[in-house]
């Protein structure tokens, strides 16, 4: 049959062909493309070529499903046309073929291949991998909590449907910027490190598609500042303002604060507790490997006043959280905004939670305690060939210095009214120093 410039007009007053018949009509804009119409009259284009899988003979083989559009109406999408093909798409489709054909390359081989990608890249979602990347990676991590908590909540909330391949320098940038908007530089260049850790990971798998990563040259220092290590540690008046704005904040996070303040221990260490974790009767909170830092198990001897506030928390039936929104189901979130109404109550500027463990820290020092049982207290390792030969407990030892300490928080924080410090004083001291 001899080849035809194919319009919409000539396509659309095409008749069936006989019974049990097909009839092609070549295209004579693109070699080898011709629509063919059926006994049944339906229609549709194909390409007429000796393909790379079978190179001897001239082979049809389907390119969709043609697809008309009625009198001054607009083709309507692929999806909602179910995949038919205009003419103009029909065209560029068999040009595309030709040049696979041309290279080598046979069209099905590369359709499925691509078809194959893309199911790759919808698999593998940032949420996908991220969790992958905390189910097998994050135990190795030195925080491993913070590492979840951190990836999840400001990465997974973010990108978690979209492929990973897909995530741009541009995007992590505006991630992390937010983070340091809120006034968190040190979070930021903690969530810096993990998302860098996440990708690396996944580059190393080679599982994921993942080729480069794009935070490569990314500068955190540009990004975010230089991280400097804090030293902040709150004076007896700022701890006596900070720990009656948390009585006044009540329940959830208020006896958190107290407890971080009485015990020394990291935030999400205490906010997490459960009450399975704590033994009334040896008066220990016994924090599991899997919520500390380097999966080592810690325990935390309870002194009087750390017991009593404990036995005073609400108990729920949803769940076994001691510090909980959620009727036990979930721990407490949400910190920033606790942080901001402690500030407001308080008077306190300039300090972050992690600066509590740090004044307790400081506060050990004092104390007529070793310096490795004060280490212990907070859960730090210890130092050197004490790791390997001194498998001493020294749960007695925590228990008198953290005995000590609460004395010594009692007489600050609750002193007798003669010697209640001007908080007003000591911040314009601290204004005057700066």
């Amino acid at each position: 049959m001899p080849r035809e410039n194919l319009t919409d007009r000539y396509i659309k007053t095409r008749k069936p062909a006989p019974v049990g018949k097909q009839v092609d009509y070549p295209d004579a804009v693109v070699p080898g493309l011709a629509l063919r119409v059926t006994s049944r009259g339906s229609k549709s284009f194909v390409l007429i070529k000796r393909y790379p899988l079978f190179p001897k003979n001239s082979t049809r083989r389907d390119l969709g499903r043609c697809y008309i559009a009625q009198n001054g109406e607009i083709a309507a999408s692929r999806e909602i046309r179910h995949g038919a093909l205009t003419l103009a798409e029909a065209r560029q489709k068999a040009r595309e073929w030709l040049d696979l054909i041309s290279r080598g390359i046979d069209p099905k081989v590369e359709e499925e291949r691509q078809r194959a990608a893309q199911q790759r890249r919808q698999a593998n979602t940032f949420a996908a991998v991220a969790g992958d990347f905390l189910d097998r990676h994050a135990s190795k991590l030195a925080k491993r909590s913070e590492a979840e908590r951190i990836i999840k909540a400001e990465f997974v909330k973010r990108w978690g449907a979209r492929p990973i391949t897909d995530i741009a320098p541009q995007e992590v940038s505006a991630a992390i910027r937010a983070i340091v908007k809120r006034g968190a530089p040190y979070q930021a260049h903690n969530a810096f490190g993990y998302l860098r850790k996440l990708f690396n990971w996944a580059i190393g798998t080679g599982e994921y598609g993942v080729d480069v990563s794009p935070l490569e040259r990314l500068q955190p220092a540009e990004l975010i500042g230089k991280r400097e290590a804090r030293a902040r540690t709150l004076s007896d008046a700022e701890l006596r303002a900070v720990w009656a704005a948390a009585g006044r904040m009540g329940y959830p996070y208020g006896p958190v604060f107290r407890l971080l303040i009485l015990t020394g221990q990291r935030e999400r260490e205490v906010a997490e507790m459960s009450w399975s974790e704590v033994d009334f009767q040896k008066r220990l909170l016994l924090i599991p490997g899997r919520r500390m830092k380097g999966d080592r198990a810690h325990e935390v001897p309870l002194a009087p006043a750390a017991v009593a506030m404990i036995e005073e928390l609400p108990r729920w039936n949803s769940g076994d959280y001691a510090f909980t929104t959620t009727a036990g189901e979930k721990p407490v979130n949400g910190f920033s905004k606790a942080k901001a109404r402690i500030d407001k109550l308080s008077g306190v500027k300039g300090w972050v939670i992690h600066d509590l463990r740090r004044t307790v820290r400081t506060h050990l020092s004092a104390l007529p305690v070793q310096n490795i049982v004060c280490e212990l207290v907070i859960a730090h390792a210890k130092p050197g060939l004490h790791k390997v030969y001194d498998q001493h407990a020294y749960q007695d030892e925590k228990r008198r210095c953290l005995e000590l300490w609460e004395g010594r928080l009692m007489s600050i924080v609750e002193p007798s009214s003669g010697e209640v410090a001007d908080l007003a004083k000591e911040r314009g001291r601290r204004r005057a120093e700066i």
